[in-house]
């Protein structure tokens, strides 16, 4: 609590008129992409609800261009014997499936596949860990650039 009253959590949030306070996302998981500021949190969400993600957790990528751009590290779902099927895997799926419910600046750029994200002993993700992979992955070529327009 500091003297002001409010309780500071490194949280960003909204106030409603009814009095009730919504928390959107970390500071520190907010992305700006571009001018934009986007959550990770509603990415991560939409990710979610695609039938082949397991796990999903999203940071930013250092952009020459945007500044930054939102990566998702993505779990898939084991195979279904049920129903003999695979579900869809390729990055271009998930982006397109993103893209189908995101405005344009909140789809991740960059979709990396891992057997398992990195978690505490406790179960909750590790996104310092995910967001030095990102840092490390560097900027996209400039190649690219152009076609993120």
């Amino acid at each position: 609590m500091k003297g002001d009253g409010w309780f500071y959590t490194g949280d960003v949030a909204v106030m409603h008129p009814d009095g009730y306070l919504e928390i959107k996302d970390r500071s520190k998981d907010v992305i700006i992409s571009g001018g934009e500021n986007l959550s990770s949190v509603e990415v991560e969400s939409v990710l979610y609800g695609h039938p082949a993600v397991n796990e999903a957790a999203v940071v930013a990528r250092p952009d020459e261009f945007w500044g930054e751009t939102p990566c998702a590290f993505v779990s898939l779902k084991e195979y279904d014997h049920e129903s003999k099927r695979m579900p869809m895997t390729t990055e271009k799926d998930i982006i397109e499936y993103c893209r189908a419910a995101l405005p344009r600046y909140m789809v991740p750029k960059t979709v990396v596949f891992k057997d398992e994200l990195p978690k505490t002993s406790t179960g909750k993700i590790q996104k310092f860990v995910l967001r030095e992979i990102a840092r490390a992955m560097g900027s996209p070529s400039s190649s690219t650039l152009a076609s993120k327009l």
